[in-house]
């Protein structure tokens, strides 16, 4: 009922688990996969939280009113072992977690998503959003490896 995904979009998580990859897809910035959910190191940042995370559901679903409780579960749970991986990999002060729906909340790309941010203190994440920036596979890798090995270890 609240969808705003265009005819034929060409939805990029769905490329990335399609094996598709490119400058902003690479299978190496995924960091966990499971049957309902998948995470990936995004390729674009903020200046003072490099690192963040998308946790996505494996089913392409455009918004939050239109996922199924078990992915959605999926997604939740996903986000919190993340979460926790993070503090941990990163030596962050502490995490964000923000989804959008819809243009006017902000949603840009038509399946869903939940960010996770590493946090430091005064890192100004909320007054910098113009200040993103996109992030080549090499330094987007070194993050996502750092983070796998933390969710290996948080089980």
């Amino acid at each position: 009922m609240w969808n705003h995904e265009p005819s034929e979009y060409d939805c990029p998580f769905c490329r990335l688990l399609r094996g598709e990859h490119g400058a902003n897809n690479a299978e190496s910035d995924i960091v966990a996969r499971g049957e309902r959910a998948f995470a990936r190191v995004a390729p674009k940042w903020w200046p003072a939280n490099p690192g963040a995370v998308l946790v996505i559901p494996v089913k392409h679903v455009e918004n939050l009113y239109d996922i199924e409780p078990a992915d959605g579960h999926a997604v939740w749970d996903l986000t919190r072992r993340v979460a926790t991986a993070m503090r941990s990999a990163y030596g962050c002060d502490g995490t964000s977690t923000r989804q959008h729906n819809e243009p006017a909340g902000n949603q840009d790309v038509w399946h869903l998503h939940v960010h996770v941010f590493p946090r430091w203190t005064d890192d100004r994440l909320y007054q910098r959003h113009d200040e993103a920036g996109w992030y080549d596979v090499g330094e987007r890798g070194a993050y996502a490896d750092r983070l796998r090995v933390a969710l290996d270890a948080c089980g």
